[in-house]
């Protein structure tokens, strides 16, 4: 989710597959790990969840030094790993080159360290230790996203032990501040005060594109083409309020409630993007009956409203369609004996790409319906330019996928929440959102109770992500398992 505002992370983008009826695809074979890969990949895991990185009770700093450790005890030069951050931020990221020829142009591969909090009273184990149980791990950023960032480590550290001779730098960014609320954003940071440290073709993010698994099959392996913007807004009412024995009719908490209902019952104009556009077209060959036909219709040079309608029942479909704003929180009076005084909303707004916030906020000021209600914008929004896919990393992804899980369909996406691949996208840097860990689209569980991955998806992620690297840094590489 980014430092903008909060946000359930991949639980966007696995939730492809939750709109989608698909009954067949590859079954599960296992890709073949190595036991020490395996173990490598595990520890490092292990490791991470065990460090409270939350912005409530912990800090990304041991995270990051554990990192660091472990790759210089790889052989990286001391010189080459950097921790950083504000003066006095207890939040540090992590910056490491591997270096290369210098035949091509670096490439950065990204992840953040940072996780939601987590209340051992809310879970049934405790979300601070590893716990290994029915096929998953679990613990809290076991899919937002330590897996990742494990993942990228222990592929580097298996390439670096290897002798991998690449062509470009190779550099790793494990971050902090990406799910907002601490003191920074890690890459805004990074790329304000350490912009050379970044220079790339491109980005690898691990924030996105979750391959997707449903019924034990195989259906999806998506990317990140795109993504929305995130915009925040406060909602308020205002009263003088008075002893709850006299109720008025111009109650506070009533009038922002009515003007919420009004806001949840609007629906955004649809517009279908280009990227929408090619998503729809491949998922119509996937999918049957009036949903294929739907959503071939809708991928047409013309897309149809019927069509639109139809689609726009399922929750994803109509985000992929259209800008969207929810009411996520909600707050008002002072006593139980009281009338209200105040009552306050926060609505957060998911905006198509191109989209104008000031738009936004009038039409939401429009639809409440009431000047009672004021409605004030919180912070400014960073745009997310839609850049095009690069070539050589799509080459890549396709390659890998085909290799590892033969007949998946690579399928781009509009990752419906925003990553950190924003800020990048915003100075014109390309971005590929791809997550090598098959996520199970109906238990999705990023920000959630008992988060978990399963133990084996995680193994086959650790093997994607070390070939996916091997093909984009080693000009000519040779895969062997």
């Amino acid at each position: 989710m980014a430092v903008v505002a909060p946000k359930p992370l991949r639980a966007f983008s696995a939730a492809v597959a939750l709109a989608c009826a698909i009954g067949a695809g590859p079954a599960r074979g296992q890709v073949t790990v190595s036991p020490e890969y395996r173990a490598l990949s595990r520890e490092i895991f292990k490791q991470l969840i065990e460090i409270n990185t939350t912005h409530e009770h912990g800090s990304t700093t041991p995270a990051a030094e554990a990192i660091a450790a472990r790759l210089r005890q790889a052989g990286i030069p001391p010189a080459d790993i950097q921790l950083l951050g504000p003066e006095g931020s207890k939040n540090k990221s992590l910056v490491a080159r591997i270096r290369g020829s210098g035949t091509r142009k670096p490439i950065v591969l990204l992840a953040h360290l940072d996780v939601v909090e987590a209340k051992r009273e809310d879970w049934s184990m405790d979300p601070f230790v590893f716990t290994e149980r029915d096929g998953f791990f679990y613990g809290r950023g076991t899919t937002d996203i330590k897996d990742g960032a494990a993942i990228l480590t222990a592929a580097l550290i298996r390439l670096t032990r290897e002798g991998a001779g690449f062509d470009r730098d190779v550099i790793l960014a494990l971050t902090a501040g990406e799910e907002g609320g601490g003191d920074h954003n890690g890459v805004a940071f990074l790329l304000e005060h350490h912009r050379p440290l970044l220079d790339a073709a491109y980005i690898v993010n691990m924030d996105a594109g979750d391959p997707q698994i449903r019924n034990g099959k195989r259906i999806l392996r998506t990317v990140q083409a795109s993504e929305k913007v995130v915009a925040s807004f406060r909602l308020e009412t205002t009263n003088p309020g008075g002893h709850s024995s006299l109720p008025r009719k111009d109650n506070a908490i009533y009038r922002l409630a009515a003007g919420l209902v009004r806001l949840g019952a609007f629906d955004w104009p649809a517009r279908v993007l280009p990227v929408t556009r090619e998503y729809f077209a491949r998922m119509a060959a996937l999918e049957q009956g009036t949903v294929a036909g739907d959503m071939r219709a809708v991928s047409g040079p013309t897309p149809d409203p019927g069509a639109i309608v139809r689609l726009s029942a399922n929750t994803y479909y109509n985000a992929q369609l259209r800008t969207t704003c929810v009411a996520t929180m909600l707050e008002g009076g002072h006593a139980q004996n009281a009338l209200p005084q105040k009552a306050g909303a926060i609505v957060n707004c998911r905006m198509l790409p191109g989209e104008n916030v000031d738009s936004v906020e009038r039409t939401i000021a429009r639809v409440v319906a009431d000047t009672g209600i004021a409605v004030r914008r919180l912070g400014q929004p960073r745009p997310a330019p839609d850049l095009p896919l690069v070539p050589e990393g799509m080459s890549a992804v396709d390659q890998v996928t085909a290799r590892l899980w033969p007949g998946v369909p690579v399928v781009p996406v509009l990752e419906t929440g925003a990553t950190d691949g924003l800020f990048f996208r915003a100075l014109g840097v390309p971005v590929l959102g791809v997550s090598g860990v098959f996520v199970d689209v109906d238990d999705v569980r990023a920000h959630g109770r008992d988060e978990r991955v399963g133990v084996q998806e995680y193994y086959e992620g650790a093997e994607y992500i070390y070939q996916l690297i091997r093909e984009i840094a080693v000009k000519g590489a040779k895969i062997t398992p």
